[in-house]
């Protein structure tokens, strides 16, 4: 008989923006992840003043891994623009590692630790 572990809830003050954020700080913390919520926002592009343009902030750090991780639950149209920025990240900052999580990947997330 399969065991059900319900993932501690976070003792922080961490305000994420998305329930899913949390689940997966939930998680983070369940395997004893080191983890950082919204650590570094990266400049993709500046105006002709200098000034940031457009940006992206990953949701997580994972020092350990040296990873980041962007969570995304959204609706299409607003995962296309997400890939985009992700993309034009990894094109200008090769050194770095990003993956982003979808609906479908926190689902099985969750379905295959539950189980």
């Amino acid at each position: 008989m399969s065991e059900v572990h319900k993932f501690p809830t976070r003792r922080s003050s961490t305000s994420f923006a998305h329930e899913s954020e949390e689940k997966i700080a939930q998680l983070l913390d369940f395997y004893e992840i080191k983890w950082e919520y919204e650590p570094t926002t990266f400049v993709l592009e500046r105006d002709s003043k200098g000034q940031p343009r457009s940006a992206f902030t990953p949701d997580f750090y994972l020092p350990e891994h040296n990873l980041y991780l962007e969570v995304t639950t959204l609706k299409q149209s607003l995962v296309t623009r997400k890939n985009r920025k992700v993309r034009r990240l990894q094109a200008q900052r090769p050194d770095l590692s990003i993956r982003i999580l979808y609906r479908s990947d926190i689902e099985r997330l969750f379905l295959s630790d539950a189980a």
